[in-house]
């Protein structure tokens, strides 16, 4: 009887043991395929909600852009890229490329950062004008500037990373909220910019191949000609009217568009 009930023993103790390996080894599966739980914060106020607003925002812009666009509008691209100009622009978000082209797919060749300084991004502009052989580049500015508005007073407790871009700016310092010298001093940085493309450019400019055109877009109607209006305040150096006008005029021939610039406003302060 005893080895009977022995036997009954090791028999159950091994039939434990094997399910105790099978329990395991579903929880060992289910754990390998198991989804990630990822923490996040519930609270709407939260910066997580901000990041996942403009996440969505991406994202769900992208799905409407791909359903509006059939491979058609796309062959184009897929051949190359013919930009009419090289743009040297403010990386402001305020700045609207749809103001200077309703439809920049293709037709610009966008270089942004802080304050459309040139000599950090000089490879980029380099290769619009020589590579692609853009016959344009415009250096554009935008009023109330937040780079030129930090330029213009003392900014070395800033991270050095910022303050290596603005020290491209070489603008007079004032007060930043006084929006007459800003807007001076928003001119006088495109004029370095344009100085240094020139200097640059040269001999594309020698050849004629190029002209370098410098603007303010003014979104808040500094200018007093329309908000949203693109004020022309250089063009290949010069910042008289006169030869303003006569360089967009194409040697006398009549321009097929107003040529808005700052001196207007500057007789008026």
């Amino acid at each position: 009887m005893a080895w009977i009930l022995l036997f009954i023993i090791i028999i159950f103790s091994k039939t434990m043991l094997y399910l105790r390996i099978i329990l395991v080894s579903i929880a060992l599966v289910n754990f390998a395929y198991a989804k990630p739980v990822i923490k996040t914060h519930t609270d709407d106020t939260g910066e997580q909600r901000k990041i996942m607003v403009a996440v969505d925002h991406v994202l769900a812009a992208n799905r409407d852009f791909v359903k509006r666009h059939r491979k058609g509008y796309f062959l184009p691209f897929i051949k190359g890229q013919t930009p009419k100009a090289t743009v040297l622009g403010c990386a402001d978000s305020r700045v609207h490329t749809h103001a200077i082209d309703p439809h920049p797919d293709g037709d610009l060749f966008l270089v942004r950062n802080i304050g459309n300084q040139l000599v950090p991004v000089r490879g980029s502009i380099e290769y619009g004008v020589r590579h692609l052989h853009t016959p344009l580049l415009l250096v554009l500015g935008h009023t109330m500037c937040g780079a030129v508005r930090a330029a213009m007073q003392d900014y070395t407790e800033m991270s050095p990373a910022i303050k290596t871009e603005l020290d491209n700016l070489h603008v007079p310092h004032g007060d930043p909220d006084n929006a007459s010298l800003v807007l001076d001093s928003v001119e006088h940085n495109i004029n370095h910019q344009i100085d240094e493309a020139i200097s640059y450019f040269s001999d594309e400019l020698n050849q004629k191949k190029l002209i370098v055109i410098g603007a303010v877009y003014d979104f808040r109607n500094d200018y007093h000609q329309g908000y949203g209006r693109l004020i022309i305040t250089n063009v290949n150096g010069s910042t008289d009217a006169g030869k303003i006008n006569q360089y967009l005029g194409f040697s006398g021939k009549k321009s097929l568009h107003d040529v808005f610039t700052s001196d207007a406003y500057k007789d008026r302060r």
